[in-house]
């Protein structure tokens, strides 16, 4: 039986919404099935997001450290991927490097400073001691089953241990999981990269054979400007936490601060979370001074406060907004609809994608001024 174009659609129509209605009757078993997908698949996400990181300076170290010579074809892409992991691990170690014994630092500092601390609660102490005998006669005055009360704190304390083995063995299970999950999405994105064109080549071939010609076409367009979008904001994003951690660094060496270069390495690290990203380095930083001088963490959080709004108005929005075509209020915006929708990885997703749909958009409306020949006196 033959159906004409009308009767298709609408059977299409017909059997969405009804797969639509039967999945909100049933979102609880819908959620499930996504997430036991979203645990099979996720090595190779993680993979597929890993390959796309270091696909950005991996490229930059092939166009331009390696000579486009013929005898270098079949080592050019090993020896980038080899360059671009050493690199990733030696930023990662320099970091560890300033953290961890910096941080020890701080915590022996504060060690050392407990003892002043406690002879000075007892002078305290002291001061209430004319309150003490009355304080005597009230607690004897009491009547507490003490029996009682050591048996119910016996009680809290084997449900918490109990807990705390379930939620260990638990800890290790997820820990484990996380570790192999981690590895095979290495594996994963260490293969993409090294057939990269191959894969391309293999998903274009898909793509063309299973859509029209005209689909494909601006599929394919959106791809790029994807690929490009997000790539631009990745490296625009790592350069904004270098400048943001070089000026801390300078800025407390200048005012004289403990800690410069271990909160500059700080608030460059936590800088990769747009927008928020810093406060948190803020926080942890203010901590560590506090530990040696409570005045000067003060002081840190008026320099951080300044240097901030410097960063925020005119550093973020034109490295960051610039390399993604997207305007400031909407680097905002998107930060904030980001993070409340997805924590931190909305933050870092929805920049570049606000920047792809907002070029699509934009485009959209100006073929449409065109289509309609709207005077540019009406709309500019």
């Amino acid at each position: 039986m033959n159906l004409s174009k009308e009767t298709k659609n609408l059977l299409i129509v017909v059997c969405a919404g009804a797969a639509f209605y039967a999945a909100v009757q049933h979102l609880n078993v819908v959620w499930g099935a996504l997430m036991a997908a979203l645990g099979v698949f996720a090595p190779f996400l993680l993979g597929g997001s890993i390959a796309f990181v270091l696909n950005v300076p991996m490229r930059a170290i092939e166009r331009h450290v390696f000579p486009k010579e013929r005898q270098m074809d079949r080592l050019r892409r090993p020896l980038a991927l080899i360059f671009t992991l050493v690199a990733v691990l030696g930023v990662l170690s320099v970091a560890m490097w300033v953290i961890i014994p910096g941080v020890k630092e701080a915590i022996l500092s504060a060690a050392l400073q407990v003892p002043e601390a406690v002879d000075a609660l007892l002078l305290k102490l002291q001061a209430f001691a004319v309150y003490l005998p009355e304080l005597g006669e009230y607690l004897a005055g009491l009547e507490l089953d003490w029996q009682s009360i050591a048996q119910r704190v016996m009680d809290v304390v084997k449900n918490w241990g109990g807990g705390l083995l379930s939620s260990g063995g638990g800890l290790i299970g997820g820990a484990v999981s996380a570790l192999s999950t981690f590895v095979i999405g290495l594996i994963f994105a260490i293969y993409i990269l090294l057939q990269k064109e191959r894969l391309g080549r293999q998903a274009k071939q898909v793509l063309y054979a299973l859509s029209p010609m005209e689909r494909a076409d601006r599929t394919m367009e959106v791809a790029r400007l994807t690929e490009r979008t997000f790539s631009s904001f990745l490296s625009g994003q790592c350069l904004e936490a270098v400048i943001l951690g070089c000026i801390f660094v300078i800025a407390m060496t200048l005012f004289k601060m403990p800690y410069a270069l271990l909160v500059g390495v700080l608030i460059g690290l936590t800088a990769l979370i747009p927008i928020v990203g810093a406060f948190i380095g803020c926080v942890v930083g203010a901590l560590l001074i506090a530990l040696t001088d409570p005045i000067q963490a003060l002081v840190f959080v008026g320099l951080f406060l300044v240097l901030q709004q410097i960063e925020g108005n005119l550093i973020y929005p034109h490295v960051v907004g610039s390399s993604v075509g997207l305007p400031s209020i909407w680097v905002l915006a998107a930060v904030s609809v980001g993070g409340s929708l997805m924590g931190i990885a909305g933050m870092l997703l929805f920049i570049p994608l606000c920047s792809v749909v907002y070029a699509l958009f934009r485009a959209y409306v100006k073929g449409r001024l065109a289509e309609k020949k709207v005077p540019r006196s009406k709309w500019q």
